[in-house]
């Protein structure tokens, strides 16, 4: 680990701690989030080039090549069903093996000088949607929310001990920080505040956020930005970028309204005609879908132009690449990944390029640091 991550997270550390907010991301100091998430490969039969192993080091070494900052790295629990109230820590191998093959991935970013978010995620075994999690009892939700705490509390400390700098809490978990059942995902994070003094945020889905009840307790707003930026097939850039800068413009607001910067913890379009237009739509439920690299590029520019000018934009994570970059049985060729695509060079334009976040000069979510004199 290098001396500027060891840095990073503890000036981050100190200042979680106090008090979530403008303040402590303020403080830390941190900048634009030029971010690429690492998916696992979310395969057993495929031994030897996931996390932590020497694939995911060509990985790391692509993602700094392009840019990047910062990575996600993304470890997976098992939900049975929607129903369910418990949640397996093993996935595709052992857990106890997974959490090793995780701290060395960990220590590879690092290594590297990039610094890290953890997302600890769901699968659901049924192949429905996480957001739509219901144990339908009081006692269920309970149940439910004790069991997701344990989940989450031992992703937490291994951040903590790894020195990760950023802990997403959850992603997309709409049927619980929408509901009443909220209150108790409240409490979840306060337990994952008394174990982990890195920054926290929570990864929203983009159509729920201005509901989510639980943004007061993160230290970032984050959001899974799926922005469909367009109505029907055909749409051409100029219009992408018209309802890019409206996304802007309603993010800016709410940013000032909660007094937190916004990050969009994922973002991305898949390689296909009219990749705006339903952008959540999974490439595994596709099929005979032709490659149109242009239409994805186009989709990136569009949204993230008028994003990087905004203080109150902290920057974003690509959705996604893989931990072996030489695997493509992952996804279609037409799915998300921007991987040796014109996509890849949009990105790196807006990697190399100076964010307005990258200033001290922050925006509205930032006026309360300003007037403390948290900057010169």
């Amino acid at each position: 680990m290098t001396q500027t991550s060891v840095l990073l997270f503890s000036i981050a550390s100190t200042l979680a701690a106090a008090a979530p907010g403008a303040e402590t991301w303020a403080r830390a100091g941190i900048g634009g989030i030029r971010g690429v998430t690492i998916g696992p490969i979310e395969n057993a039969y495929h031994p030897g080039v996931g996390y932590g192993s020497p694939a995911f080091d060509r990985t790391l070494a692509e993602a700094q090549a392009a840019g990047a900052t910062w990575i996600a790295i993304t470890p997976f629990g098992r939900v049975a069903n929607l129903s369910s109230t418990t949640i397996d820590l093993t996935f595709e191998v052992p857990f106890e093996r997974n959490r090793v093959d995780v701290v060395h991935a960990i220590e590879m970013a690092h290594a590297r000088g990039l610094k890290v978010m953890l997302v600890p995620h769901l699968w659901v075994e049924s192949g429905q949607w996480r957001g739509e999690i219901d144990p339908g009892t009081r006692e269920g939700w309970a149940r439910w929310a004790d069991s997701y705490g344990r989940f989450l509390e031992t992703w937490a400390v291994l951040a903590q001990s790894a020195h990760v700098e950023m802990l997403s809490v959850g992603v997309e978990l709409t049927s619980w920080v929408t509901s009443g059942h909220a209150p108790s995902f409240e409490g979840v994070i306060h337990a994952v505040r008394r174990v982990y003094d890195g920054l926290l945020t929570y990864s929203a889905n983009w159509d729920d956020v201005e509901r989510t009840a639980i943004l007061g307790d993160l230290d970032v707003i984050g959001i899974n930005a799926f922005y469909p930026l367009a109505q029907r097939p055909g749409t051409h850039l100029p219009a992408l970028a018209a309802r890019a800068r409206a996304i802007r413009d309603k993010l800016h607001g709410f940013a000032e309204l909660w007094g937190r910067p916004v990050l969009f913890t994922e973002m991305g379009y898949t390689t296909r005609p009219d990749p705006a237009l339903r952008p959540w739509e999974w490439p595994d439920s596709m099929s005979d879908v032709p490659v149109d690299e242009q239409a994805q590029a186009d989709a990136y520019r569009a949204l993230l132009a008028p994003l990087l000018d905004d203080p109150d934009f902290a920057g974003f994570f690509v959705w996604r690449v893989y931990a072996d970059p030489d695997d493509v049985s992952q996804e279609a060729p037409w799915g998300f990944s921007p991987r040796g695509k014109r996509a890849e060079l949009v990105l790196r334009d807006a990697f190399a390029a100076h964010w307005a976040c990258d200033s001290p000069a922050i925006g509205a979510w930032g006026s309360a640091a300003l007037a403390a004199g948290l900057y010169p």
